[in-house]
């Protein structure tokens, strides 16, 4: 959602006007990029809405600029405080609106409701469905030349959303599933794992969600944040000891169809040839009104995603082998 143009401080100054700098009116030098004034607002909160209505999270939106001290010191805060960084990860997605972007102007209008004026950064919670739950100046949040970590904790802790029960969400998708006549692809996951980010991310992708939509009701158990997330884990690996993320696909009666555990064991989130094979054998498995053009559609856009991260190890690679030789040199 980022990109990583860095901009002059003096091409901030030119650029932006005065009214809209920081809430000291003061401007910064230049810094990594944390806001993509090419992006849509809109489409990143969809997406964003989309993750958290899957994960029972809610939505952070934060307004501002690159060109915005304030907005680089919340930023700042939210990596490098643990106990902030935690609630983010676990109860929030934080979606960086650029005041520039397409769509930000009307976005940030509906925030701000009736609020007069806003400095920046400015601050949104939404709820999954997209509904605005609070609005939030900052300057409120602020301790001296810096945001006080104790408020920003409380904002966070007071708009997070409740815990929800595992074996509610879980039944409440067999209902649903029974309804729609589909079936179910149970995933569980928790915050710190980032290969079930990788998953989620996946599967959150349009053209993913359209296909396995048509024959799947999504479900993911998070067997950290959900009240008895281990159990249901427990119950449907049946105490399989493994990684996650670890999958399933199970009828609307909640009789497993195919897991994820393959010849070697859990193929987790599903990146080498092996993987892959074993997940679209699963997917033939389980799916009744997916075509093949369908399965192979999800097998392509799962080998491009291999060959993308095969090609960052690559990278990696080059440049540990390339610190090592200065090192020796």
């Amino acid at each position: 959602m980022t990109n990583t143009t860095r901009f002059l401080a003096l091409a901030a100054i030119l650029m932006v006007p005065a009214a809209t700098f920081g809430q000291t009116g003061a401007a910064t030098k230049a810094k990594a990029s944390i806001y993509d004034a090419k992006a849509d607002a809109r489409e990143l909160v969809k997406a964003a809405t989309t993750i958290a209505g899957r994960d029972s999270q809610r939505v952070l939106v934060m307004f501002g600029g690159d060109w915005c001290g304030w907005c680089h010191k919340l930023h700042t805060l939210f990596k490098t405080d643990k106990d902030i960084r935690k609630i983010l990860s676990e109860d929030y997605q934080l979606v960086m609106v650029d005041t520039k972007a397409r769509n930000a102007e009307a976005l940030l209008a509906e925030c701000q409701g009736d609020l007069k004026s806003v400095g920046y950064p400015f601050l949104a919670v939404l709820d999954a469905d997209g509904k605005i739950l609070t609005r939030q100046k900052t300057d409120p949040l602020e301790e001296g030349e810096h945001h006080d970590p104790k408020k920003v904790k409380a904002f966070l802790e007071e708009w997070a959303p409740p815990k929800v029960s595992a074996a509610k969400v879980v039944e409440a998708a067999l209902v649903r599933a029974s309804s729609e006549d589909k079936r179910i692809f149970l995933h569980f996951g928790a915050p710190w794992c980032g290969w079930c980010h990788k998953l989620d991310g996946f599967l959150a992708r349009e053209d993913v969600a359209k296909i396995l939509g048509k024959d799947f009701v999504d479900v993911k158990i998070d067997v950290d944040r959900m009240i008895g997330g281990k159990d249901v884990e427990a119950q449907y690996r049946k105490n399989v000891q493994g990684g996650i993320p670890w999958f399933a696909f199970l009828d609307a009666k909640g009789e497993e169809i195919a897991n994820a555990n393959g010849p070697k064991g859990n193929i987790g989130y599903p990146a080498t040839a092996e993987e892959i094979a074993h997940f679209v054998s699963m997917l033939k498995k389980a799916a009744r009104k997916m075509d093949a053009g369908d399965i192979e559609a999800i097998e392509k856009a799962l080998k491009a995603e291999g060959e993308k991260l095969e090609a960052v190890q690559r990278e990696r690679a080059a440049a540990s082998a390339a610190r090592i030789r200065t090192k020796q040199e």
